[in-house]
């Protein structure tokens, strides 16, 4: 995505050699400045994932592919594998529910096998450019995969825009580029469709306010912040044509790990009949579980991010407020699940499917050893 006249992934590198140095967007900083952070050792990439100054399926899997190259550069040489492994424990430990993350791991596992020194630099290096390349890619590959979609809702509508409703942030920011969920979205803006979108604010973390409708307006793409109850009332009046969201998990069965509150929007689309899609990469697929309320990890986070919120104050500084009593404790499950009755198709970069194992396998036949396995 273009800022400020530059062309940006989320993730990326500058310098040679020994001062190549690695760079995120800060996302806590948005929308209020947009501000980019270097990344030096693995303690600040456990950091950034962690804090959420990344967060997406698919950028947590690419900054952790990415950490695994910034461990190997720190190692020392009479420790390389045990500080290796030391790191890998502590990535893998920083965010529980999004598939991508292991699934980076593991690649950079394999990639670097049986080496040490520059061998196990240089190897790392290019698999960590290899995951981030693969997932802007796949990215782009939803998008042309989705357009077909809010071409078809076009036809039913002519005259008036498509409206999308959104939960989340799962667009340019979420991953190295593109987005899942907003790619179709941005697809069709470009290719001169009419689409306005429905941001949900999401809370607690505001990721929609915040982060989906600073992209949006960036990209020029009609949207409206609506607060996260609003979506089954705007369903009931005909005001939303077809819902997308992202995933940071999917079963083989088709089950949908999404944040927070996504699965209340599928049960909304369902009773008024509007299609709910879930837009992801492969690498978001966990082949090995089969039943996502039961087996998918749920991470609870801090509960003051329930308790407070941030932000711009006529003055100018982003503050941060107490919105419920000082005595009062709160709970902060960061996802649910979205069983995969209630979806009507997944956007893949090969292709959209049913959410089932047979529609899936169809698709990804090479998960079948993966499920055989489970």
């Amino acid at each position: 995505m273009n800022v400020n006249g530059r062309h940006y992934r989320t993730i990326w590198t500058e310098g040679e050699g020994e001062d190549e140095t690695l760079f995120i967007i800060d996302q806590t900083s948005l929308p209020h400045e947009f501000r980019t952070r270097p990344l030096r050792s693995v303690d600040e990439v456990c950091l950034a994932i962690r804090d959420m100054w990344v967060r997406g399926a698919g950028l947590i899997g690419a900054t952790a592919a990415w950490g695994v190259w910034v461990a190997a550069r720190e190692a020392p040489a009479d420790d390389f594998s045990g500080f290796m492994a030391r790191s890998v424990e502590r990535l893998r430990a920083t965010r529980p529910t999004a598939s991508n993350l292991v699934w980076a791991l593991e690649r950079q596992k394999r990639a670097m096998a049986g080496l040490a020194g520059k061998d196990a630099v240089r190897a790392a290096r290019a698999e960590a450019q290899a995951v981030a390349d693969e997932d802007a890619r796949f990215c782009r590959m939803i998008g042309e995969r989705g357009l077909r979609l809010i071409e078809e809702a076009a036809a039913k509508h002519p005259g008036r825009a498509v409206n999308v409703l959104t939960h989340c942030n799962a667009g340019w920011l979420a991953f190295v580029d593109y987005g899942s969920a907003l790619s179709p979205v941005y697809a069709a803006f470009d290719a001169g469709i009419p689409v306005h979108v429905w941001v949900d604010e999401t809370r607690p973390r505001n990721q929609g306010a915040s982060l989906t409708a600073w992209e949006l307006g960036r990209h020029g793409v009609p949207h409206d912040v609506i607060v996260d109850n609003a979506g089954g009332h705007l369903m009931q009046r005909g005001m939303v044509d077809m819902v997308i969201t992202g995933a940071d998990r999917v079963t083989i069965c088709g089950d949908a790990a999404n944040k927070i509150g996504t699965y209340l929007k599928a049960l909304a689309a369902a009773d008024n009949h509007v299609p709910f899609y879930v837009a992801l990469p492969s690498s978001t697929f966990d082949p090995s579980l089969r039943d996502g309320v039961r087996d998918i990890p749920i991470e609870e986070r801090n509960p003051d991010e329930v308790r407070r919120v941030s932000g711009l104050t006529e003055q100018g500084s982003v503050e941060s407020v107490l919105v419920c009593p000082p005595d009062s404790t709160a709970r902060n499950w960061a996802f649910d699940v979205t069983p995969a009755r209630l979806i009507t198709g997944l956007i893949t970069e090969r292709g959209v499917c049913g959410a089932s194992e047979r529609d899936i396998l169809a698709l990804y036949p090479e998960f079948q050893r993966a499920r055989g396995q489970a």
